[in-house]
């Protein structure tokens, strides 16, 4: 297996069995590359490697749960025997919270079941997967992040980011700074790390009430994932550039 793979891009997408995710993964798929379908539910996870594969991308099924450590134990095992290595890992898995939600009726266990998945769960993947994305020559990471994490957009006024968000928006805050210390960590190595936001996309996180398709949600997760050598890292970006923290 190893030797078919070694000219090829090899890509890990979390929670990509649907929605943006799934548009990611297609999207690199389309370039070429071989992509992991990172899923939770395997029936789903096959599912999507299915669908994939019709329409002609390289995508196998990696059984993922980012909030268990034997599980992202095993993933990155697959993928060391698969292909020795890793090109591209975007942390695109994420759950939310109610919505609008105001802190001082939070439930604490939600606020912990968030931090575990948009975070820990991020730092847990990260760190597992960072020996073989320094095997890699062009490695990056993208980190789903979103325009409810920024904190000069909270407090602009005039800016309508949907309301009070105690939890969820909170939690992708953490991850643009979590975002931010692994650029700073990994710059030496070469390692491109930076944060997409996707817009108000249409998917079960929001019961369907974004404006924009999951294809057009996926296009700057895309886009960060096959930057240049010399592109940026330790950034926040949606489709129009740079947003700011």
């Amino acid at each position: 297996m190893l030797a078919g793979m070694s000219e090829k891009t090899i890509a890990l997408v979390t929670g990509a069995n649907k929605g943006i995710g799934y548009e990611i993964a297609a999207g690199l798929g389309a370039r070429g590359w071989s992509v992991g379908v990172g899923a939770r539910d395997e029936r789903r996870g096959a599912d999507a490697v299915a669908k994939l594969r019709a329409a002609g991308a390289d995508a196998f099924a990696v059984p993922l749960d980012v909030t268990d450590d034997e599980s992202v134990t095993a993933a990155a095992r697959l993928i060391e025997e698969r292909a020795g290595r890793l090109d591209v890992l975007v942390n695109n898995a994420g759950v939310a919270g109610g919505w609008p939600e105001e802190p001082s009726t939070l439930d604490l266990g939600t606020v912990r079941r968030l931090v575990e998945t948009n975070v820990l769960g991020v730092v847990r993947v990260t760190n597992t997967m960072l020996p073989l994305l320094r095997r890699s020559a062009h490695p990056r990471i993208v980190n789903q992040s979103s325009h409810v994490g920024s904190l000069t957009l909270q407090t602009t006024p005039g800016v309508d980011l949907g309301g009070i968000s105690g939890a969820y928006a909170p939690t992708k805050t953490f991850l643009n700074a979590v975002t931010v210390q692994y650029a700073k960590e990994l710059s030496g190595a070469g390692i491109l790390v930076n944060a997409a936001c996707p817009g108000y996309v249409a998917t079960d996180l929001n019961g369907f009430s974004g404006t924009a398709t999951p294809e057009q949600g996926a296009a700057i997760a895309v886009r960060l994932a096959t930057l240049p050598d010399d592109g940026p890292t330790g950034l926040l970006f949606d489709d129009d550039g740079v947003v700011p923290w």
